[in-house]
């Protein structure tokens, strides 16, 4: 993969600073809990001038996910740990790495997908596919071997990466609310890994039938 530019070619300094403005904003507060006029104060442009370069507000939000997600990347070095694996508990482990190490270079990309999911849905399916799509495409690969030897026990490469995104996405919120006894990000993955290992697909039963005794 390759990565893009922050704001890409051709942008003006004062576009420049509005979508940094933006980024930071959205980021925190979601697009409802953000206004033009924050976004201008912010930026220390006019909001005339905001609506110059995006005539909604909505652009501008897209303008943002398209900026923050086209600058995911993947780590030849941890791609070359994923293939090197000795075993698949290894192979997951490192690929754990891999997603957690792309979150960290850009702390704001996945809160800005759950906002999305909730305000932006049927933008935000299109974004996540044109700029995600090949992030997953390419780990999803390095751990189809394992998948198909039947040492990890999952349906398909793509639906794990899919889950160790959302533990690494989900585990904060969750935990700092329901947590007491400190369980960290790597006890959550550790407890996914044992099940990923031990469990065959389908041996879980469909969710969908279970209910109340």
């Amino acid at each position: 993969m390759q990565t893009t530019e922050m704001f890409g070619p051709g942008k003006s300094a004062t576009e420049e600073r509005i979508l940094a403005a933006a980024v930071n904003l959205f980021s925190k507060l979601g697009y409802n809990g953000v206004s033009t006029r924050d976004i201008a104060s912010a930026a220390e442009v006019n909001e005339v001038t905001v609506y110059r370069h995006y005539p909604r507000k909505r652009d501008l939000y897209l303008a943002v996910l398209a900026t923050e997600m086209g600058r995911v990347s993947l780590r030849g070095d941890l791609l070359a740990k994923i293939a090197h694996a000795p075993d698949a508990r290894r192979a997951l482990a490192v690929t754990f790495e891999v997603i957690v190490a792309t979150v960290q270079r850009n702390p704001a990309l996945l809160r800005l997908i759950l906002y999305s999911s909730l305000e932006l849905k049927p933008e935000l399916d299109q974004l996540l596919r044109q700029h995600l799509g090949e992030f997953v495409e390419v780990l999803a690969r390095y751990l189809e071997p394992w998948i198909v030897r039947g040492q990890l026990h999952c349906s398909n490469g793509k639906a794990l990466i899919f889950a160790l995104i959302a533990i690494v996405g989900l585990h904060e919120p969750i935990y700092r609310a329901f947590s007491t006894d400190g369980d960290s990000i790597r006890t959550i993955f550790d407890s996914f890994a044992e099940m990923c290992l031990r469990i065959p697909a389908g041996e879980l039963g469909d969710p969908a039938a279970a209910g109340p005794a």
